[in-house]
């Protein structure tokens, strides 16, 4: 070791992945504990860190070349000591002057002041917020002014950004802006004219974005996101989900006009991965607008979006030639005369037919009752269709009641299918699973609240030998002993999940009452 050169040395270190191993290994020899500090890129600090700021510090000092730093207070108790405030922001931003990607999690004592100093971080390109609930769209937007390189932006659940808590007539808001800006500051009160949203329309404007998520921000509507204007040129990776009673939501588009339904007329040509889940577009047009102009698009996931249109969506897969990934989590709404989820198999013809290149599909139905399978305006025959006709290697079904044994049967030829979770089938028994052994690359099969598979079916999957990976969770008619052999790795939990969990929302049980 001790002949080896330090470039050989440092490139090895650098194929260490586990933090473990990496403290390990400094602690073999002074050489090696140097090096390796040299070449420490990536740094994750939590509930650990005590004192934090100064232990922070001592970590800076320590590994002066960090790219990636990951602070994370998920889990955290007054007994684990204080958090990382302001002033540790202000460390890391001083001493890691390569750093590249942050992550700030649960974090409760930084606020707009902390964000600030990262307009000391010139090289910053990836910032992800998630729970960090006193930042407010005044630390967003000196972010946005400072970080001039950011093109990946992340925020989750931070509950303050984009409200305005007070809006002044203009003459007093002038008196405050002349008279005190501080005070107008400390009392949050913001002019005629400020949405609360500068910082989106700052990074549309003079911003490098390509990844975009923002997720569970109360004061964050969908038509605020129209802000960002022409930042959607850039865009490749765009994602907006809220988590809240959104269906009795009474935001409005201020800029609808019934008269001229489809007057965005955004570019975001370059936009590869898309999703939308628990928003309405009815009846004005929000961000529906993304599904007619998305060309390029290659990952598609909507959840449970009220107002989705089959005609719209049929132009979209005309259009998305190079579409690889669908996701789709479906509420039945009124359709005219019917009660059903919005798409039918005329979207599936298409599908199959226009996207060549599509391998993974979703399809969730977990809020359409199995009483009544006319709520799901998919066929079987119009599933079985696109499993077949397209280049399909993941699929998963969740609450299809229409989905049976027959279809099980169809499936098994596809020639491409290689991952297969059933949720929650209830027409799939025994001999369905059974098919399965027939398929000709079949190597992953998940099974979750499959009452009607038994220890038959598993009987079968363990003489065939075929599966790489087995997963049973929550089928009461299967025993751990049956599913062992039944491929080389099992995993078997018998506890029941409950309906609303395997919906994808956290507000399902509201929802559910509908």
């Amino acid at each position: 070791m001790e002949d080896l050169s330090e470039p050989l040395l440092g490139e090895i270190i650098t194929r260490i992945t586990r933090t473990s191993d990496l403290n390990s290994l400094s602690l073999v020899s002074k050489r090696l504990y140097n090096v390796e500090a040299e070449e420490r890129a990536t740094l994750h600090v939590g509930c650990g860190l005590h004192p934090a700021t100064e232990a922070l510090s001592s970590l800076c000092s320590r590994f002066p070349n960090l790219q990636r730093v990951e602070i994370n207070y998920s889990g955290w108790a007054s007994s684990h000591g204080e958090q990382l405030d302001n002033q540790g922001l202000l460390v890391l931003s001083s001493h890691c002057l390569s750093l590249t990607d942050l992550t700030l999690s649960f974090c409760s004592c930084i606020d707009d002041s902390g964000l600030g100093y990262l307009s000391y971080c010139k090289k910053l390109m990836a910032l992800r917020l998630n729970a960090v609930p006193a930042i407010t769209s005044s630390g967003l937007l000196s972010v946005a002014v400072g970080c001039k390189s950011l093109s990946t932006f992340h925020l989750t659940d931070c509950m303050k950004v984009g409200s305005v808590e007070a809006v002044v007539p203009q003459h007093e808001c002038k008196r405050l802006w002349y008279g005190t800006p501080i005070q107008q500051k400390k009392m949050r009160i913001r002019c005629p004219g400020d949405s609360g949203m500068e910082w989106l329309e700052y990074l549309g404007k003079t911003g490098s974005l390509v990844d975009l998520v923002v997720k569970d921000c109360k004061g964050i509507s969908q038509y605020d996101l129209l802000m960002f204007g022409p930042g959607w040129m850039k865009l490749e990776k765009f994602e907006f989900e809220i988590n809240d009673n959104y269906w009795l939501s009474g935001a409005q588009d201020p800029s609808y006009n019934s008269r001229y339904r489809y007057k965005y007329d955004i570019c975001c040509e370059n936009l590869k991965d898309l999703r939308l889940a628990h928003i309405i577009t009815v009846p004005e047009i929000g961000l529906r607008y993304l599904l007619r102009q998305c060309k390029a698009l290659e990952k598609l996931s909507l959840d449970y979006v009220i107002g989705l249109d089959e005609r719209e969506m049929i132009t979209l897969f005309q259009n998305c030639r190079n579409l690889r990934s669908i996701s789709l989590q479906l509420l039945p709404l009124h359709c005219g005369l019917s009660f059903r989820t919005p798409l039918t198999d005329d979207s599936l013809e298409v599908l199959s037919h226009c996207c060549p290149m599509l391998e993974v599909v979703e399809l969730t139905f977990t809020f359409c009752s199995s009483t009544w399978p006319t709520e799901i305006g998919f066929t079987q025959k119009g599933i079985i269709t696109l499993v077949q006709t397209c280049p399909i290697r993941v699929f998963v079904l969740n609450g299809a009641s229409i989905f049976k044994d027959e279809g099980m049967k169809d499936i098994s030829s596809a020639q491409f299918l290689e991952t297969l979770e059933l949720v929650d089938c209830k027409g799939i028994t025994d001999v369905g699973i059974s098919y399965m052994v027939h398929a000709p690359c079949l190597t992953s099969l998940t099974l979750r609240k499959c009452k009607n598979v038994t220890n038959v079916g598993m009987a079968k999957l363990v003489h065939s030998q075929k599966l790489e990976s087995l997963t049973v969770v929550g089928c009461r008619l299967i025993s751990e002993e049956a599913v062992q052999g039944a491929a080389r790795s099992v995993r078997y939990s018998a506890e029941l999940e409950s309906h609303d969990s395997l919906k994808g929302m956290k507000i399902a049980t509201t929802i559910s009452k509908e």
